[in-house]
């Protein structure tokens, strides 16, 4: 059973879609990965068992209000490294879930250098 699947169809899907996403899985820890030239921007851990959640890449101090709204979310800040971790129980809309992974995406897009930037957004604009 996969939680992910199950909770949020398509979601996995949308972000093997993203530009220049590899996934990774480490079964070591049961962890999929979403990478963008190898920085992780997403980590689905746990899938299939109680624990299952969704850890993305945040920015420190994005002070979200639609985060403290759902108790199935938190934020934590680590090493200057900003995560939120959503368990996927449901109660978070699938939208908010999306937008978090995809504002997630262009954060780690974001810190390539230009000319990195345009060999993984390459085929958009050709």
């Amino acid at each position: 059973m996969s939680f992910c699947k199950d909770i949020y169809p398509g979601l996995t899907g949308h972000l093997e879609l993203l530009k220049g996403t590899e996934t990774e899985f480490d079964d070591t820890v049961g962890v999929t990965r979403f990478m963008l030239n190898g920085k992780p921007y997403c980590e689905l851990i746990a899938d299939g068992t109680e624990d299952a959640a969704l850890i993305i890449v945040s920015e420190q101090g994005r002070n979200d209000t639609s985060l403290l709204m759902h108790e199935d979310m938190s934020e934590r800040v680590s090493g200057g490294k900003c995560t939120v971790r959503v368990k996927l129980t449901g109660t978070v809309p699938y939208e908010l879930v999306r937008d978090l992974c995809d504002h997630a995406y262009n954060t780690v897009l974001r810190h390539f250098p230009k000319k990195v930037q345009h060999e993984i957004l390459e085929d958009i604009w050709q």
